[in-house]
């Protein structure tokens, strides 16, 4: 399979806009309160977006601010100066990037999560098990092989021998299952839970090889974080029964 790379204005134009969201990143929030800026992958969207109200909630005063994403696009931008307290990857090696540069120590792993096969409700390609993917006639999206979702989907490939070129690449999981929703490919390689996440809206078809692709979900909060004692208290519950039980109920598995 043939991937293409980031663009350099992909990964410098999401710096400059977290430079200029986060300005005040983590220091006041309004009134004299503090923010908590999280760096979390696309796939956390739903389920970290509850978790910053509970947090907010418990913790009066205190805002979470989210920037959810590719996470090879916002390791980048936590390396090159974003301002940031928490770090949420979808993979080990994204996370090695920001802990190479010695701006986070001892991630911890606090999820997994497979891959599923999303079609379209109608399911209009008839698309069943992996190997349809490599059929010409079948219009498929797949995740860019630098950001986890494709690393995992080349993965997956790989253990069943096959080839699949894609008509699109994407550069976070979100935008790959929007394709399917929006019955512009016939199917996609996306998370389990961003299948459920889409409800009614796409199929999910479980296959073998996704057991071969599983991606371990690190978390750490960063070295300069400017709220470094909310960003640890974040990390505690993400860590928690409650945070586990947000995660799961959402389809991401224990590590």
């Amino acid at each position: 399979m043939a991937f293409s790379r980031l663009s350099r204005w992909a990964v410098a134009l999401p710096v400059a806009l977290a430079l200029a969201s986060a300005g005040c990143g983590s220091a006041s929030a309004g009134g004299g309160g503090q923010e908590v800026t999280v760096f979390a992958a696309a796939s956390l969207t739903g389920t970290f977006t509850e978790l910053g109200k509970a947090f907010e909630a418990a913790h009066p005063g205190t805002t979470v601010r989210f920037n959810f994403g590719s996470s090879a696009t916002l390791a980048q931008q936590i390396v090159q100066g974003a301002p940031a307290d928490v770090f949420a990857a979808a993979s080990p090696a994204t996370m090695k990037t920001v802990t190479d540069a010695s701006l986070a120590a001892g991630p911890a792993t606090f999820v997994r999560n497979k891959l599923r096969i999303a079609v379209p409700a109608g399911n209009p390609a008839q698309v069943d098990e992996l190997k349809d993917l490599a059929d010409p006639g079948v219009k498929v999206a797949l995740c860019a092989e630098q950001v986890p979702c494709g690393a995992a989907a080349a993965k997956a490939l790989d253990a069943a021998g096959l080839s699949v070129t894609p008509v699109t690449l994407e550069q976070d999981v979100k935008a790959t299952l929007t394709k399917v929703v929006l019955g512009e490919v016939d199917a996609a390689l996306v998370y389990a839970t961003d299948v459920i996440a889409a409800g009614g809206k796409v199929r999910g078809i479980a296959f073998p090889e996704a057991d071969q692709a599983v991606n371990d979900y690190p978390i750490a909060v960063l070295a300069k974080a400017p709220a470094g004692d909310a960003a640890r208290r974040f990390v505690e519950l993400v860590l928690s029964g409650q945070g586990r039980d947000v995660l799961t109920k959402a389809g991401f598995e224990a590590p």
